[in-house]
């Protein structure tokens, strides 16, 4: 799950959750749900994914859903899964909810408890992949097969998208955003969310509406090399220590969208001092030279203003004795929205401008070029309502994420994306890909509330 730490930084002063209770025992069904999820170890490749979606299928086919209706692809090590919930109008385009079933590693001697057995204890659900991203999977899938059994009639399609592999190759999200590419919108389980303060009370609930792309290059510097007692100009090590010394001084040009306006003007209010003040004067003019380098200082913000590129690892020579034939680095980018990967790349050629260095992308990382997803008013009442119903008065600010989701594949089809996940926690209950990862017990009901209400307002 991708969490914005421009919306963590906001505060406010709301009241506490009026939402709606769910049915009796949906409470317990959804935890249910989380608990068995975790259990399975769908770490791709691996041998569990179909597993676990032929769980998810069974309890939608318990609900009433169609056998026929559940498909599930496997693939490579990994699988994903549809299942479409019938409309009463087929001339009206589906809407998607989106999530991922596999989660990262664990070694169960890193963890104070086993991984994939979910232990529920002191109010939280720990496990992996129980906040990223099986907590709303699980919320979304309850949700779904709730509304299944009261026999609600959607007025177009909603088919639940399940990937297998958002963590790594995203295979299965490429299949999904092209057999779905004539959708409405998607609604991405794996994406935005609620941040409450350090005593529980909410703070701002962010809807990602855009996200960085990202892509890795190949630095490459070669030379004949030589014997170690003659040193030569010519030293791969040397001229690629410049090459990466230059990239380091250099900052992408700062970029803007609605998004990033929008979450800098609601964000302007709750911060104060400076950086208030340099948030309010970049929404309104995103050129203000002052304004920038303010916010550029700033380690949360400064990621939202540009594209980032940054050495991650570094290898060269052969032997100790001799000079030097090859030295190779990895360079990840981290590309503002509608921003070519292959402009990024012509970029750092020309900032590096070492002679005879190769810069290459990585091929197959799973990325695509992507742009944001418009603002659209449907979208962001249906949020609001059910985020408001929930802490009345919260704000919701759009958001872009500084890291990738599934969403990235869609919008690169043309289906407009959002990040709407129903989880609320503290930033200190986040242990997303970390250790002894957990999600809070206290969350459920709003999310099932939560994803009733958009389902229900944007499903007509």
């Amino acid at each position: 799950m991708i969490r914005t730490l421009l919306v963590s930084a906001c505060a406010a002063a709301v009241a506490l959750p009026a939402f709606a209770a769910p049915p009796p025992g949906l409470h317990d069904q959804a935890l249910e749900i989380l608990t068995t999820s975790v259990g399975y170890r769908t770490v791709n490749p691996g041998d569990q994914m179909v597993p676990y979606a032929e769980y998810l299928k069974g309890v939608l086919v318990k609900a009433g859903y169609k056998p026929e209706e559940i498909t599930i692809h496997p693939m490579a090590g990994t699988a994903a899964l549809i299942a479409r919930y019938p409309g009463t109008d087929r001339t009206k385009k589906p809407i998607v909810v989106l999530g991922h079933m596999d989660v990262v590693e664990a070694k169960r001697e890193d963890w104070e408890r086993d991984p994939f057995k979910a232990v529920v204890e002191n109010g939280y659900v720990f496990g992996r992949g129980s906040e990223d991203n099986k907590f709303d999977v699980s919320m979304a899938v309850a949700t779904l097969a709730q509304l299944r059994r009261e026999g609600w009639k959607p007025g177009r399609d909603v088919i639940l998208a399940l990937s297998g592999d958002e963590e790594t190759k995203m295979a299965t999200t490429q299949w999904l955003a092209q057999e779905l590419k004539g959708a409405e919108l998607v609604l991405n389980a794996d994406g935005g969310g609620g941040t409450l303060d350090t005593a529980g009370k909410p703070v701002a609930y962010g809807l990602q509406a855009a996200e960085k792309t990202y892509a890795d290059f190949t630095l490459t510097i070669t030379d004949p090399g030589g014997h170690s007692s003659a040193p030569t100009p010519g030293n791969p090590i040397y001229r690629m220590s410049k090459a990466l010394e230059k990239l380091s001084d250099y900052r992408f040009p700062v970029m803007s969208n609605e998004i990033t306006r929008a979450t800098a003007a609601a964000m302007a209010p709750k911060r104060p001092g400076p950086i208030g003040d340099a948030l309010k004067r970049f929404a309104a003019n995103p050129e203000d030279a002052q304004a920038i380098t303010t916010l550029s200082a700033d380690k949360d913000i400064a990621p939202q203003l540009r594209t980032t590129c940054v050495a991650t690892m570094i290898s060269g020579g052969h032997a100790t004795n001799a000079l030097p034939q090859r030295a190779e680095a990895n360079v990840n980018c981290r590309i503002f929205p509608g921003t070519p990967a292959e402009e990024v790349r012509k970029t750092l050629e020309q900032v590096m401008a070492e002679p005879g260095l190769s810069v290459v992308r990585v091929a197959d990382d799973g990325s695509v070029d992507s742009p944001a997803s418009p603002l659209r008013p449907d979208v962001m009442a249906a949020v609001k309502k059910a985020v408001n119903a929930r802490y009345p008065g919260l704000a919701v600010t759009p958001s872009m994420s500084s890291g990738a989701t599934d969403s990235m594949h869609f919008r690169a089809v043309g289906v407009p994306s959002y990040g709407v996940a129903g989880l609320f926690s503290r930033n200190e209950d986040s242990f997303a890909h970390g250790l002894n990862e957990r999600a809070p017990v206290a969350s459920i009901d709003g999310a099932l509330d939560h994803w009733r209400s958009i389902l229900k307002d944007l499903a007509k």
